[in-house]
């Protein structure tokens, strides 16, 4: 069986981040990305099951790390080699139990939460973190059964999904696919979770007015959290600085309020806002800015748009960035991290008024996991329709490619097809 795999090779990541310098993706041309014959990875322990992929997604974190470009902090949670691959939908070939303890028959598609907490990884006791829900936050991502990794897809022992041997997942990773759900559909639930964990996380106040900057898969997603699971109980106005044309459609559809482009974006704010320009910042601004990009030039817009106290929160993953901070300590804004999911506490479906449901607190219903809140936007927002094409795992090279230029190609999420091994882009 065949996967892709990431190898610890100093020179090629060296020769992948150059490479990179022309066009993102074209790090897989040169770096220590292989397409080798694997075996199944083995079964850690009797609460782990084999999920062949049939869907693996391509994300901004696969990028960076194809062209050398991830940041230097992640070394010590990851080992080698790795087959890259968190965004996955597949089938559990000889059946399971999910993440409630539901028994899942031979042949149920299921999505993995591919967070390595301390649950996998049979660590006891728990960390706070993990014992609160929390899973993003493990403590432990080096310990126990497994070797360090912090997600499947980073992990040696795990495999990931740019593969058509499979890969294992514990049992508290496992969510089944509903019917009503295509493979294009499931695979993108990953990413609306961290989506859907940062919309939440950010804790938009009622008449607020938000920014999204980037509309690839997290902004779009973002934008569509804010819309289905935040605006009901708390409106707002939603801006989006979008690059392209088809973000910009699909940032619409999605339930963004303003769409401009990025150059445009700050005389946007500033009208929304009564705001005056002030260098390379408003005098007041937006009260959050969703940064989709997480690079230096995002993270400085970001900076520029949020109002004095206002909120900042870093989606997309930030690499090695240099960035004057100044204007974080003067303004006193917060910057908040949302990395991953788990679950999101004090979310409530809103009432008939449109306000959260109050629950007394002797009844407290547990904390929603964000997975399955993603299931559920997923289908409500229609998001299975960014994956716009799929490549066999030997046209590997192209599909990283397509990945790294996505936007200008009219194209959102790009998969890996692991049902095929010949054929076109569908």
């Amino acid at each position: 069986m065949k996967a892709l795999v990431y190898e610890r090779n100093v020179p090629r990541v060296a020769a992948a981040r150059l490479a990179s310098m022309v066009a993102s993706g074209r790090g897989a041309h040169v770096g220590p990305l292989r397409l080798l014959d694997v075996d199944t990875p083995d079964l850690p322990a009797d609460d782990w099951y084999h999920l062949r992929p049939t869907l693996s997604g391509i994300c901004g974190s696969d990028l960076a790390t194809v062209d050398g470009r991830s940041s230097r902090y992640f070394e010590d949670v990851v080992s080698f080699p790795f087959v890259p691959g968190h965004e996955v939908v597949g089938i559990l070939t000889d059946g399971g139990v999910d993440s409630s303890g539901n028994r899942l028959a031979p042949g149920t598609r299921a999505v993995i939460e591919p967070v390595l907490g301390c649950r996998p990884r049979h660590v006891q006791p728990p960390c706070p973190s993990c014992a609160s829900g929390s899973t993003e936050r493990c403590g432990h991502l080096t310990d126990g059964l497994l070797a360090p990794g912090l997600q499947t897809g980073f992990c040696a022992d795990t495999g990931g999904g740019w593969s058509t041997a499979g890969l294992v997942a514990h049992a508290s990773q496992l969510h089944a696919v509903p019917d009503s759900l295509d493979d294009e559909a499931a695979v993108v639930v990953e990413p609306t979770a961290c989506a859907v964990h940062a919309a939440l996380a950010a804790s938009v106040p009622s008449g607020a007015t938000v920014v999204v900057l980037g509309a690839g898969t997290l902004g779009l997603a973002t934008v569509a959290a804010l819309t289905h699971l935040v605006r009901p109980a708390t409106p707002h106005t939603v801006l989006v600085g979008a690059k392209h044309r088809v973000q910009q459609q699909l940032a619409e559809r999605f339930g963004a309020d303003v769409v401009v482009p990025p150059n445009q974006l700050a005389r946007t704010v500033r009208r929304a806002t009564g705001s005056l320009a002030l260098g390379g910042r408003l005098t007041d601004g937006a009260d959050v800015v969703f940064d989709c990009v997480g690079s230096a030039d995002s993270l400085t817009t970001s900076l520029g748009l949020a109002r004095p106290g206002g909120t900042i929160v870093l989606v997309g993953m930030p690499g090695r960035v240099a960035v004057d901070l100044a204007v974080l300590w003067h303004r006193e804004l917060r910057l908040v991290g949302a990395y991953a999911y788990g679950t999101e506490p004090g979310w409530a479906p809103p009432g008939a008024n449109g306000a959260a449901h109050d629950v007394p607190s002797e009844e407290q219903a547990p904390s929603p996991r964000t997975f399955d809140l993603a299931l559920s936007l997923v289908s409500a927002a229609d998001l299975g329709t960014l994956v716009s094409a799929a490549y066999p795992l030997e046209r590997y090279e192209e599909a990283l490619a397509h990945a790294g230029s996505a936007g200008r190609r009219g194209a959102v999420k790009i998969v890996f097809d692991l049902r095929t091994r010949k054929g076109t882009p569908s």
